[in-house]
């Protein structure tokens, strides 16, 4: 079996915020969130988490997705793992220890060390990184038959070790058994702390063999302790996905300046154009037109959509829809097959039902709209009173003059219409023409077959 331990109790004091660490954001999702997916990836058990700074905050995040255990005292990663001894003693098995500021570490490498660690007749595995650049990062001192003999910290590292290009990351995989049985053998620092890096000391010091791994892409060891690592990762993680969503049938005309969460999914042959923003649960079909200038948060679209400048928030978008440019669709607004909306339109809390046309510099709030309706350019929903919010229900086949104000709540009948300017306080009868200010029925309609 395969556990594993987050350590994820720092306080983050460099982040210079009001929340966890932890909890910030890459690419929509939290830095625990990212740790939490790659040990998902290879294990079926709940991961046991080690919080401690804002530990409430932290938990309540995380919910059922793991078991938390606190680190009331900051005395060191060991004793930051031991706190989880209570959850894990006696289970035989492999223990995973992994940060949650590392949010580019991927579920291939955690495998990889957990491959090594199976082979290894010793009692634990680490994962490594070469780099020029150390980032404090402790130093691998290997033996001659290429296990680690030691890691030496960078503040106590010789000149000639300083120069040593082979880092530790910090993840371990050890066998449980030994684990508990050595963890409480470390010393306390001269800093007071417990140094989980001790443990590869103790294994060799038994004659014990300590494997390592070679993390193959470089990145993966970024650990967020500022606002600039934040970023670093940021850009590494944005290149990732766009890569990926590439090699899966997407075009990004520009990656670089194309910015696409975590958890978002995209259709093939869609292209993405420039400068557009794809935010939380996204979902893009195939064959649309993406951009340039937009921004979509937690939006559904269809296939074979255009949608250009335009910001949408917990928008629905049908098959064959186009939007914009300079379009902005607020929460609850659904645009269903075929719909055409104008520049520099808005809509909320409204159904636009299929073939709608929807003219420029128009808002439509809580309304609902039939089949193959023409709404004029500059037509308003009048939908609130300045207590409550009141519905708007307009018929099929129904041609709104611009600058039509509709007064809620009112409903207009099937293959109604209203003259320019019209001002629409009543309900006005299907097949039947308004005008004025306020509007008055002057005439009937012949019925459309």
């Amino acid at each position: 079996m395969i556990y594993s331990i987050v350590l994820a109790a720092g306080l983050g004091k460099r982040m210079l915020s009001k929340k966890p660490k932890v909890l910030h954001k890459v690419c929509g999702t939290s830095l625990i969130d990212h740790a939490l997916n790659a040990i998902e990836a290879i294990t079926t058990q709940k991961p046991v988490v080690v919080i401690g700074h804002q530990a409430e905050a932290v938990e309540a995040h995380i919910g059922n997705r793991a078991s938390c255990v606190l680190q009331s005292e900051q005395l060191g990663t060991a004793h930051a793992v031991a706190q989880a001894e209570k959850l894990l003693i006696g289970k035989k098995g492999l223990t995973l220890i992994t940060y949650g500021d590392m949010p580019l570490l991927s579920a291939h490498s955690l495998q990889s060390l957990v491959e090594i660690q199976q082979m290894n007749a010793g009692p634990l595995s680490i994962l490594t990184v070469i780099a020029d650049d150390p980032r404090g990062f402790g130093r691998i001192i290997r033996k001659s038959d290429g296990t680690v003999e030691r890691i030496v910290e960078e503040s106590e590292a010789s000149s000639t070790e300083k120069k040593i290009k082979e880092l530790n990351v910090g993840c371990y995989c050890v066998e449980n058994e030994w684990l508990w049985k050595n963890l409480s053998m470390i010393k306390i620092s001269p800093k007071g702390e417990y140094y989980l890096t001790d443990i590869v000391e103790l294994a060799v010091v038994a004659g014990k063999s300590v494997k390592a791994v070679v993390i193959e892409e470089l990145n993966e060891a970024i650990g967020v302790n500022n606002r600039v690592h934040l970023a670093e990762a940021e850009k590494q993680m944005r290149e990732r996905i766009n890569r990926a969503w590439m090699l899966a049938g997407v075009t990004l005309i520009d990656p670089t300046s194309t910015y696409i969460d975590h958890e978002v999914t995209i259709g093939k042959d869609t292209v993405i154009h420039p400068n557009t923003y794809l935010h939380g649960d996204t979902r893009i079909g195939e064959d649309c037109q993406i951009g340039p200038g937009c921004v979509m948060r937690d939006t559904v679209v269809g296939n074979g959509c255009t949608i250009i400048y335009a910001d949408t928030d917990r928008a629905v978008v049908g098959d064959r829809v186009e939007i914009g440019p300079f379009a902005r669709l607020r929460k609850g607004a659904v645009l269903k097959e075929g719909v055409h909306m104008g520049n520099f339109g808005e809509i909320k809390d409204s159904i636009l039902s299929p073939g709608v046309k929807m003219g420029h510099f128009s808002y439509i709030g809580n309304a609902e709209i039939g089949e193959h309706t023409n709404i004029g350019a500059g037509t308003i929903t009048c939908n609130y009173d300045g207590v409550n919010k009141h519905k708007t229900k307009i018929g099929e086949n129904v041609f709104i003059g611009s600058d039509t104000m509709l007064v809620a709540p009112v409903e207009l009948g099937d293959q109604s219409r209203t003259g320019a300017g019209s001002v629409v306080t009543k309900n006005v009868p299907e097949n039947t023409l308004v005008v004025g200010v306020p509007a008055r029925a002057i005439r009937k309609l012949d019925k459309k077959s």
